[in-house]
Order: structure tokens, then C-alpha cells, then sequence
């Protein structure tokens, strides 16, 4: 169902194996020549449902592209469905530039979202930035934390709850409480946070790491656990300190 092509892929050093949704063979076909060509093993899909059942179908995926534009659902669904299920990184490819849309994608959980046209050998420098990244994040650092505002931060697992109650959170939103939480009370610049959670070369906008840190805030039910240190960065509470709102 929606599959245009079949699967093109082979053996490659970088074993990095790439989901391709994508409905425009204009963009699609050259796209597709041009990752193999870099070592990629890539499989297209050109239907919103289609990319869906690929990812699920078993077959390795260790990123997909993604664009909004389908003909089906949108890509918008398709990495809501997605991020429910895996914390595989997610790079959205789309004509749409506006703030709003950027910032839907990313609160989506999208690691990061790239506007046609766009150069291919930045979007290689992004590919290997996330799965860099998502690397890097496997490894566990300390076992359990415990924060301000009985959140509970487990490294291992990489499971946060909140009194008690698991609250779901996509993989960057994880990587970015565990480096605020990794000394609560010490504000974290942001240039710092985007080194440390995205990569020291982040091609994308800084929007990204304020829509993540009032993701946080919502999803932690206290906004006031991250304070935002004007013109620098942002701390997490220190569980010495009081809650500003009791």
C-alpha cells in the first residue's frame, strides 16, 4: 500500500538505514539516488499510511524523512504515530516555513525540520547530526534522580514520572530534562543545551529549544520547574528550593 518503488537497499558502512516519505518523484527520485550514493540504504514510501506500515513492518529504520504534504494523512499524523511507538529520529522535509508549522513538527517530536529547497549536503550534516546523537543518547549515565516537584528521573530506562505516574515524553524532551537535571539549580546556557541534546554544529532554528522547554513544563504540570535565566539559558528547580507557587 502506497509503495511506489521497492525497497533500495543494500549493504553500507555507515549502516544507517533511512525511511524516505516522500509523494513528489521530482524530489523523491534524486533524493533517493543521491543518500545511496552517500552509503545510505534508503526505502521510499510515498503515502502518509504507506511510511507507517513500513516502519512497522520490522525492516531497520534508524531515521526517516518526512514530508507534511501527503496525499493520504499528513505527515504531521504520521510522526504522532510514529513517536508513539519509537524514539527514532525524525526529519521533517517540507515547503511549509512558517513558525507555526515548525513549532507543531517539533512538538510532535521531530528532532528536526528542514524547508524546501534545501541544499543536499546540509541535509546530509543534519542526518548525521541526529543519528549522532541518537547514539550517543542510548548509553545510560546514573540510575535515578530525584527532582523538584516529586519528578523522578530514570536514566536506565529512560522513564520519567511525575508523583508517581509516567509521563511520556519524546526522546529529545528526555535528553534535555536529564541535562537540566544533571545539576539542578545550575543554569545551562543555551548554546550549551543545543551542543549537548542536538549537536554542536545545530543547523536548525533556536525556536526549537523553547518549544521543547514549554513542552516540558506542560507535560511536568509545573511551569515553574525550568526557569528560563534571561539572555542566558535555563536551570531546573533544585529540590532544596520551594515551589514559587505554594
Amino acid at each position: 500500500m502506497g509503495r511506489v518503488s521497492g525497497p533500495h537497499m543494500r549493504a553500507t558502512l555507515r549502516s544507517v538505514n533511512v525511511l524516505l516519505v516522500e509523494d513528489d518523484d521530482a524530489i523523491a527520485e534524486p533524493l533517493v539516488k543521491g543518500l545511496e550514493r552517500q552509503g545510505y540504504a534508503v526505502h521510499r514510501e510515498s503515502t502518509g499510511l504507506g511510511g507507517v506500515d513500513a516502519f512497522r513492518s520490522g525492516s531497520p529504520v534508524d531515521i526517516i524523512l518526512l514530508d507534511l504534504g501527503l496525499p493520504d494523512i499528513d505527515g504531521y499524523e504520521v510522526c504522532r504515530r510514529v513517536r508513539s511507538e519509537s524514539p527514532v529520529p525524525i526529519i521533517i522535509l517540507t515547503a511549509r516555513g512558517d513558525e507555526i508549522d515548525r513549532v507543531l513538527g517539533l512538538e510532535l517530536g521531530a528532532d528536526d525540520y528542514m524547508v524546501k529547497p534545501f541544499g543536499f549536503r546540509e541535509l546530509i550534516a543534519r542526518i548525521n547530526a541526529v543519528t549522532r546523537r541518537s547514539q550517543a543518547t542510548g548509553a545510560p549515565t546514573e540510575d535515578s534522580t530525584q527532582l523538584a516537584g516529586n519528578v523522578v528521573i530514570d536514566n536506565r530506562t529512560r522513564r520519567v514520572t511525575v508523583e508517581g505516574a509516567e509521563v511520556q515524553l519524546t526522546r529529545k524532551e528526555f535528553d534535555l530534562l536529564s541535562l537540566l537535571a544533571s545539576d539542578p539549580g545550575a543554569t545551562q546556557t543555551r548554546e550549551t543545551i543545543l551542543e549537548q541534546v542536538w549537536d554542536a554544529h545545530w543547523y536548525g532554528p533556536t525556536k526549537t529549544l523553547d518549544v521543547h522547554i514549554a513542552s516540558l513544563r506542560k507535560k511536568l504540570g509545573d511551569p515553574t520547574i525550568i526557569e528560563t535565566v534571561r539572555g542566558v539559558g535555563f536551570r531546573l528547580r533544585s529540590s532544596l528550593e520551594s515551589d514559587p507557587n505554594s
